[in-house]
């Protein structure tokens, strides 16, 4: 299945005075991010140093796709930390596992 590359940005409802756990809907968040996790369809995400920006590496059949799962996120409908960009990847060195190897 195709990997995508997805840059999240902090959006307009972002708290500058709250770390991510204390934002409006972490908990909901955090266990929606969980389940794309568990089910590879996420397969690897972080934050990109003090930018604000998360990075995930993500398993899907279009980008569009992409946009559906991040949609249902809570933090995407509360411009918490919407998706700034959604490219086709393709790892260039290294392993990742593979999609049953997660679940």
């Amino acid at each position: 299945m195709p990997l995508f590359a997805v840059i999240r940005s902090r959006g307009a409802a972002w708290r500058a005075d709250r770390t991510p756990a204390e934002q409006a809907a972490y908990a909901p968040h955090a266990q929606y991010m969980a389940q794309l996790y568990e089910s590879g369809t996420v397969v690897l995400g972080g934050w990109l140093g003090d930018t604000g920006d998360v990075l995930l590496i993500m398993r899907a059949g279009t980008g569009a796709e992409v946009q559906r799962w991040l949609d249902a996120d809570p933090w995407t409908s509360l411009d918490i930390l919407p998706v700034a960009r959604i490219a086709p990847w393709s790892l260039g060195l290294g392993v990742l596992p593979a999609p049953d190897a997660i679940a």
